[in-house]
């Protein structure tokens, strides 16, 4: 007798199976009498590393919640957005010396949401790792963590202590296809000048695929198809891996979140926080005007009259909403643009953990799932970042101008819009006024429109302290200004 018919003599564990079915999920298990032993170890071992109660209520929560009433939406009221041209230079100054003190006391964390691929720039790498071709060659992660020493070395000089070093922690989130590559990646380069012990890695969660009525799809006959949980899967990941407790333990009261392909990202922003600790609010986004009516960016709201503030993707959004009209100021009613720039405060971000856990309510996004028969029509339960937002009891919007901070890149070269070529030519114009403003000069051999200069971060974060550098010297475009 071979070892496979033996193999299919032996019944299903009674055990795995009567927890699959009292979840209504024991078509798992469809394919057992086909598999050999090592098949069928490797399907107990991935049905019981799934937490089954769990999963189901995501499910059903998740299910049940489609087709129920939509609340109403209004505009977000004025007084819940600090617009541009509200601010003084006196403000300006409090906050950013508000944020950087709150920085050198070691109030602040960091947490970057990195677990997508660069698949659509045609790179299988971490988009992290992805180069824009700026005239430095940096990665969007060398950006990022060359402004968080930046900020670290101002924050110093406002510290009580002369001489006294600021740490900044920075939590990266990946998926379970980007986290070996992403640690690496930062191993290779030397974590950019950052101290290996200011920088934790994590994971962000899966949920099965399920098919419209909540089953199981399954990958393979030994194997449940699984999909990320969405960016917003973050909150469960920093609960279910005590990273909130971490945080709790060095001191930490704030915590700035942003997402990875932002090449403008300000991180850490001491203006930002500084802001946020004045208005004493639980969640603040920044936000950019809409460009124009039919932009495919998520925008906030209220939801009901006198609600809270909440984000509407743009795919929920209907023409006649995105184009209608403030008659008192000519713009569009639903224009503050989510960019996915936020800051909460620890305390919340405790408490809305557990709301979310409780709640289980996910999206569901129709997709083909590659399955054992194909692939097939199916759900993927995800999080979205923003969805914190219904929970918190204060929020603040805080405007920021498109060209000085968000610069997305999403699209490979050649796309319409937020590509590789259009972020770096929005870093470089950004760059080259900065230069200017400080007294310096541009020299170029093709259209200044086309290029500029790229300013180090660790020289500058924001334009500030670029006098001694630039006044009075010509710099060739493209061309890195650096130590």
């Amino acid at each position: 007798m071979t070892e496979m018919v033996v193999a299919a003599r032996a019944p299903a564990p009674a055990a795995v199976l009567e927890r699959l079915k009292d979840y209504g999920q024991e078509g798992a298990f469809a394919f057992w009498d086909e598999l050999g032993p090592e098949e069928r170890d490797h399907l107990i071992r991935d049905i019981e590393s799934l937490d089954l109660p769990r999963i189901d209520r995501i499910i059903r929560c998740s299910l049940r919640s489609q087709g129920a009433p939509v609340p109403t939406v209004e505009p977000v009221p004025e007084s819940s957005v600090l617009t541009v041209d509200d601010r003084t230079p006196e403000d300006k100054e409090r906050w950013w010396r508000r944020g950087l003190r709150a920085i050198s006391e070691g109030k602040l964390a960091v947490v970057l949401l990195a677990g997508g691929q660069g698949t659509r720039l045609g790179s299988s790498d971490p988009k992290g790792c992805f180069s824009i071709g700026l005239p430095s060659r940096k990665s969007l992660f060398q950006l990022q963590a060359e402004r968080i020493l930046c900020i670290q070395k101002l924050a110093a000089q406002c510290a009580d202590a002369p001489g006294s070093t600021v740490q900044i922690h920075w939590y990266i989130m990946a998926s379970p296809f980007t986290d070996e590559a992403t640690r690496k990646f930062f191993e290779t380069h030397r974590y950019f000048g950052l101290e290996p012990n200011q920088v934790t890695f994590f994971q962000q969660g899966t949920v099965p695929c399920v098919s419209p009525d909540g089953r199981f799809i399954m990958e393979t006959p030994y194997k449940v198809a699984k999909a990320p949980d969405g960016n917003g899967g973050v909150y469960a990941a920093l609960k279910s891996k005590r990273l909130l407790d971490d945080m709790a333990a060095k001191g930490v009261k704030y915590v700035d979140c942003y997402g990875v392909d932002n090449v403008l990202v300000r991180v850490a922003d001491p203006t930002f926080l500084g802001y946020f600790i004045d208005r004493g609010v639980s969640a603040a986004a920044k936000v950019v005007r809409k460009a124009y009516p039919q932009e495919k960016v998520g925008v906030f709201v209220q939801r009901g009259r006198g609600g809270p503030l909440s984000v509407v993707e743009y795919s929920e959004m209907d023409a006649a909403m995105t184009t209608k009209i403030n008659q008192t100021t000519g713009r569009l009613r639903y224009c503050w643009s989510n960019v996915c720039l936020h800051m909460f405060t620890l305390d919340f971000l405790n408490q809305v953990t557990n709301s979310l856990e409780k709640d289980s309510i996910y999206h569901l996004a129709e997709k083909r799932i590659p399955s054992v028969h194909g692939y097939t029509s199916g759900l993927k339960l995800e999080q979205f970042i923003f969805d914190v937002f219904n929970y918190s009891p204060s929020t603040a919007l805080f405007e920021v101008l498109r060209e000085e901070e968000f610069a997305p890149v999403k699209n490979a070269n050649g796309a319409t819009y937020d590509t590789p070529d259009s972020a770096r030519l929005m870093l470089l114009r950004l760059h080259s006024r900065w230069v200017v403003a400080a007294g310096g000069f541009l020299t170029h051999s093709v259209p200044l429109y086309m290029t500029g200069v790229e300013v180090s971060p660790l020289c500058s974060y924001a334009g500030e302290n670029l006098e001694a550098i630039c006044r009075g010297r010509t710099f060739h475009a493209p061309s890195e200004i650096s130590f």
